[in-house]
């Protein structure tokens, strides 16, 4: 009787070997295909060039392939959808922010997905302060100069912004508060058609991120009146924050991380972390994303899941404050 149990057992041990070492094997594969990186906005805005980057440095440094999937609309919630329904295997991650992940889900309230429950943090990229500018040859020559105008003619003055419920947008209304005027917002469907017409003249201000209005402002199209950050920015050290001309306290900015639909495999989730980290750590690297007006910023998974658990709840009262709501 010992001896007929012997063999089944021997055989199952045999074929659990197997399945283990196939199990490492596959583990040890990862990535075997390419890489989705699916982009919530449309090309040319901030998020698009550093998700580009991130995905360029990715395969470059890992002989991996990234490929970019510009996936826009909605404040960039249409993004964060795809991503949500993507099988949580590890080939399909997405470039989430403030917009798409904190604010959107107050400013639409039908959104079927929770992004504290629905999405596994990855990444920390970047972050970066929102900016307030004015085509090169505009009558505006400082921040005050648009607060005199405002209060000389309430509503007469524009502001263009990547969209309703952004967090830029919501970085000018709440300046709007901080001075006490009435300045009219246009929206936009991305960074780059409010830049296009910013410069045409067509609004007479663009609040912006710092990547998406950059090479203007070096190009001196564009003049930058004041970002919005407690601190000056690294890109743009010679203007003045929001707070230094008066509104005290006043600190918006915005940042930029990688995530993945929840059921990802934890050691995939630890190895892009590892590689993002090591890019992050990179001295050409961080000059590039400097180069782009923005802060690189490496962070474990739990740490970049606490930063969102945080600003999920403090920009819950901001946005319903703004009375901003898209149906």
């Amino acid at each position: 009787m010992l001896k007929r149990l012997i063999a089944p057992i021997a055989i199952v041990s045999a074929l659990l070997g197997l399945t283990s070492a196939s199990v490492v094997h596959a583990q040890a594969a990862y990535p075997s295909k390419a890489i989705r990186l699916i982009v919530p906005f449309p090309p040319g805005g901030g998020t698009d060039i550093l998700s580009r980057l991130i995905a360029n440095k990715l395969t470059e440094a890992n002989q991996w392939t990234v490929v970019p999937d510009n996936r826009a609309g909605a404040g960039g919630t249409i993004g964060i959808a795809e991503a949500v329904k993507a099988a949580p295997t590890g080939y399909d991650m997405v470039m989430g922010q403030k917009d798409n992940l904190v604010v959107g889900p107050w400013l639409y309230g039908n959104l079927p997905w929770d992004p504290t429950k629905d999405l596994v943090p990855v990444a920390h990229v970047a972050y970066t302060p929102v900016v307030i500018a004015t085509a090169a040859n505009s009558k505006f020559k400082t921040l005050a100069d648009v607060v005199a105008a405002a209060k000389a003619a309430p509503d007469t003055i524009t502001y263009g912004s990547p969209g309703n419920g952004t967090t830029i947008h919501l970085a000018g209304h709440l300046f709007e508060k901080a001075a006490k005027v009435d300045i009219r917002h246009v929206p936009y469907k991305g960074s780059n058609p409010a830049l296009m017409d910013a410069l045409a003249g067509n609004v007479d201000l663009l609040v912006s991120s710092v990547p998406s209005a950059i090479a203007q402002i070096k190009g001196g199209k564009l003049r930058a009146l004041a970002v919005t950050s407690a601190t000056r920015s690294t890109s743009l050290p010679d203007v003045p924050t929001v707070a230094e001309l008066g509104y005290k306290d006043f600190d918006v900015s915005t940042w930029y991380g990688l995530f993945m639909p929840a059921g990802t495999p934890a050691n995939v989730v630890a190895l892009v972390n590892t590689k993002v980290n090591d890019l992050l750590n990179n001295a050409e690297v961080k000059a590039a994303i400097h180069a782009q007006g923005a802060e690189p910023q490496a962070m474990k998974p739990e740490q970049l899941g606490a930063l969102l658990k945080a600003d999920y709840t403090k920009w819950k009262a901001i946005v319903q404050a703004s009375g901003a709501k898209v149906e």
